[in-house]
């Protein structure tokens, strides 16, 4: 991408191939900088949308098992189950899983399959935790 200047001047500007990813985590860690009203945070912990389906699962099969998180919902015939995909499933499992375990030193990193959102990743009758 080039700008060109009134004179002489040209800039040229390069963009790396990361730089949504980039820009992602930028706009992340400002959603963290921003406080609610009573002075907590809120945030989800949620599945990387860059991160290959098997890699997904297995992280969501270690916060289902020896992590710790319900994941009851996520079944057949549960509020969580649709739609019915690695990522959605990963997602519920994750913020499960951070929710209960983040005053304990928890992380959402799930060998980077996850990151941490402002938006809340609710819908429809899938309700995610918040725990402040």
């Amino acid at each position: 991408m080039s700008f060109h200047f009134k004179g002489s001047i040209q800039v040229s500007v390069m963009m790396s191939p990361n730089f949504p990813r980039i820009l992602l985590l930028a706009l992340s860690f400002h959603a963290l900088m921003l406080h609610k009203s009573e002075g907590q945070f809120e945030e989800w912990c949620i599945a990387d949308e860059q991160t290959p389906d098997d890699e997904l699962q297995r992280a969501m099969d270690w916060a289902c098992g020896k992590g710790g998180a319900d994941c009851s919902k996520i079944q057949m015939n549960q509020p969580c189950y649709i739609p019915n995909t690695i990522r959605d499933h990963a997602s519920y499992a994750f913020n499960d899983y951070y929710q209960k375990f983040k005053h304990k030193g928890a992380t959402c990193y799930f060998n980077a399959a996850a990151l941490i959102t402002d938006l809340d990743p609710s819908q429809h009758s899938c309700k995610f935790d918040y725990l402040p």
